[in-house]
């Protein structure tokens, strides 16, 4: 896989106070309004190499439109499992899942960008036992992802697995 490998570990002193402010409303609604598109542009101006989250590893996925069918760029913080890309479709605790979700089920042929590398991935909707260990391990990388399946009103929180197509 081309894509920089991450491991699910157990973040910093440093990545932990980070998420924590991260976790705060302020900080939340910056990210939902304007955070995203920021990011997005400094991902696809560096190549990959720079992201907002300075911090934690971000891939740039490049998705078509459930219903436009134009093609639309998000930056997602991921890790690796299995030679496997894993993203949390978490919306920052929303109530909704986010459009990129709905996007990769119903186009699951993707590009993701990360680090200057880019490849061509079809995304995969994790169920069960799988989804549940994957979750898990999500939440020991990131724990604002336990957080965030608090505020969802019930929603449960979707893993999306890419796999690089060769």
């Amino acid at each position: 896989m081309g894509i920089p490998e991450v491991p699910p570990d157990p973040p910093s002193r440093f990545i932990r106070a980070g998420a924590r402010f991260m976790a705060t409303g302020p900080a939340q609604s910056f990210l939902r309004r304007y955070g995203w598109r920021i990011d997005r542009a400094l991902i696809k101006l560096t190549n990959g190499h720079l992201s907002l989250s300075m911090t934690l590893p971000e891939v740039l996925l490049t998705h078509t439109g459930a219903k436009s069918g134009q093609q639309r760029s998000t930056p997602l913080t991921y890790f690796t499992d299995g030679g496997r890309v894993i993203c949390v479709a978490s919306n920052y605790g929303g109530v909704r899942h986010p459009a990129w979700y709905h996007n990769v089920k119903a186009n699951p042929r993707v590009t993701l960008t990360s680090r200057g590398y880019q490849g061509t991935f079809v995304g995969e909707e994790m169920v069960g036992d799988e989804r549940d260990r994957l979750f898990e391990l999500a939440t020991q990388f990131m724990p604002n992802y336990a957080g965030y399946q608090k505020t969802t009103q019930g929603r449960r929180i979707p893993v999306v697995a890419f796999t690089e197509v060769h």
